[in-house]
């Protein structure tokens, strides 16, 4: 009998409900049929992925803030254009 193969999938799920939703790794480990072992190396192989997310949140939010602060830069000179080309006629 080989090693049964868990999907990803099923692989958060069982992360979430530790992490999230509180419950004890034993209680999870005995409700899916899965190792305590199992879940503890399940758990620091997503939280080496969601570091990797926290990375890409921040660099999101900065180009976020790029993105306001050149969004405001252009309105205002839309404004100026509009008045020197209303002061020009």
């Amino acid at each position: 009998m080989g090693k049964p193969n868990f999907s990803d999938e099923f692989k958060r799920d069982a992360v979430a409900q530790i992490t999230e939703r509180g419950y004890p790794v034993a209680e999870v480990s005995q409700r899916l049929g899965v190792s305590t072992h199992s879940l503890y190396a399940w758990k620091r192989q997503f939280a080496k992925v969601a570091s990797g997310d926290t990375c890409k949140d921040a660099e999101i939010r900065q180009l976020k803030r790029e993105l306001a602060r050149v969004t405001e830069e252009r309105d205002i000179l839309k404004k100026v254009t509009a008045y020197f080309a209303r002061d020009a006629k």
